[in-house]
């Protein structure tokens, strides 16, 4: 596929390098100059240097060549009108454009109101604000993805070395009768990522994800040695940021007392404006004598928002050593998600991979539900829909040949049925299929699963 990316910046870079890797046609429009060097030494794309906003620059690009575009630079305003150009300019080509705007929703209805089709308008704030409200009262689980419109449920865990699974085989654990729809789909092991079989021992410091069912999902938390909180009671959050409005927004409807930490006085006045009864701190929260001060002893969570990692990390450990369960940070360098995790800051969010997600999701074939990629893009979660043609259709799991580091997760019945399962489990056309994969099999089992058979004529 010839992809147009408007943009040169980290959104755009690992969304290039994967679609290039995985055999499409890449160009990006980039106005640095220094900018432009660096992504022609290190993307197999052709680099084109100017506005994307510019029609001349668009031309010279070759939009009209192009069959999507991906509208990935750090101004709205330059998005939006990229993608008002190339609808003149290449009436059908498809569109995706990053918003960071509050007022997303009411773009997307503008855009359709005035007849700009943009097929995909991705606002990571809201939408990983949702998934860090998942998490919240788990004080273990790291992480909760939904697959299957929630009907199955990932979650991620850290095991303790006083955890009573430690030592044990997943065969062993099989046989210890946890919920009938449950498996370990992925092990992070240090610097390894396994896609785990029955011999595998899970070890003090793993880092593995569980998939289940939206209905056995408490059981499994029990089993697995994770107990919820029954109610959350008090947030802190650290950084005035757009996300850190829409978890307190959510937090406040929930009845759940928030207080907020921002070091910009203005930014303070308007955050409080927008907030109806979360308390505003006009202090540094990583400062321990302020955090002290306001109360930090036995509150649920800490959530760190601000827009440099490295106080999010600081400011993580800081609230773990004065006795908070619950952490999150906030982090958009790639190279820092597997030191967090190692670190014991469990929970991190990054808009960044989240964007490169969904655009990855719209770029694969139609049969691609959603892509959901861990720690720096070294695993997959696809959610596939099984054509009636493909060659996995009809044979029980056992006797198909998948390739390495890949397994089925969870099959889901056009009727909604749910099954976690085990070899004599069978894929049926119009299935809903969670494959775990690593990332350099990604391309293979795709091409496998979505090929149709051969027809041999008699």
């Amino acid at each position: 596929m010839r992809i147009l990316i408007a943009g040169g910046g980290d959104v755009a870079y690992l969304t290039a390098r994967r679609l290039s890797r995985e055999g499409n046609e890449i160009t990006i429009i980039e106005q640095s100059a220094e900018r432009c060097a660096q992504l022609a030494e290190t993307l197999d794309a052709r680099i084109v240097e100017g506005s994307a906003s510019s029609i001349r620059t668009l031309r010279e690009a070759r939009v009209r060549d192009a069959e999507m575009l991906i509208a990935a630079t750090n101004s709205d305003e330059v998005n939006l009108l990229t993608c008002l150009i190339a609808q003149v300019e290449a009436e059908q080509q498809v569109k995706v454009a990053r918003l960071e705007t509050h007022e997303a929703a009411h773009w997307r209805e503008i855009c359709r109101q005035a007849g700009v089709r943009i097929d995909l308008i991705v606002h990571p704030e809201s939408e990983l604000a949702a998934r860090i409200l998942r998490v919240l009262r788990v004080p273990g689980v790291s992480d909760i993805v939904d697959f299957a419109g929630g009907r199955v449920k990932l979650f991620a865990m850290s095991i303790e070395p006083d955890n009573w699974v430690v030592g044990k085989t997943l065969e062993q654990l099989d046989r210890a009768g946890p919920p009938k729809n449950s498996l370990i789909a992925m092990i992070f092991r240090g610097p390894d990522v396994i896609i785990p079989r029955g011999h595998d021992v899970l070890q003090p410091g793993d880092h593995v994800y569980i998939i289940t069912t939206a209905q056995e999902l408490e059981e499994d938390l029990r089993f697995m040695g994770i107990r919820t909180q029954e109610r959350v009671e008090r947030v802190f959050i650290l950084g005035g940021k757009q996300i850190s409005v829409w978890v307190a927004q959510e937090l406040e409807r929930q009845g759940v007392s928030v207080k907020l930490f921002e070091r910009d006085a203005q930014r303070c006045e308007k955050i409080a404006r927008m907030l109806e009864r979360t308390v505003v701190v006009h202090a540094d929260g990583t400062d321990e004598a302020v955090l002290l001060e306001e109360g930090i002893r036995g509150v649920s969570a800490y959530l760190a928002f601000t827009n440099d990692d490295e106080d999010n990390i600081i400011a993580s450990l800081l609230a773990r050593r004065l006795g908070v369960k619950k952490v999150v940070a906030l982090i958009n360098r790639m190279n820092y998600l597997p030191m967090a995790q190692r670190l014991g800051i469990s929970t991190t969010v990054s808009p960044r991979l989240h964007i490169v997600d969904r655009i990855l999701q719209f770029v694969r074939k139609g049969r691609v539900l959603s892509v959901t990629t861990f720690r720096e893009e070294e695993a997959e979660a696809i959610e596939l829909i099984a054509a009636p043609g493909s060659p996995y259709i009809g044979r029980k799991l056992r006797e198909i040949r998948f390739p390495a580091g890949a397994i089925v997760g969870a099959i889901v019945r056009p009727d909604g049925t749910v099954t976690v399962p085990r070899g004599d489990a069978s894929i049926q056309a119009g299935d809903s299929v969670i494959f775990f994969t690593l990332e350099r099999t990604v391309r293979e089992l795709e091409s496998a699963f979505l090929s149709e058979r051969k027809r041999v004529r008699g």
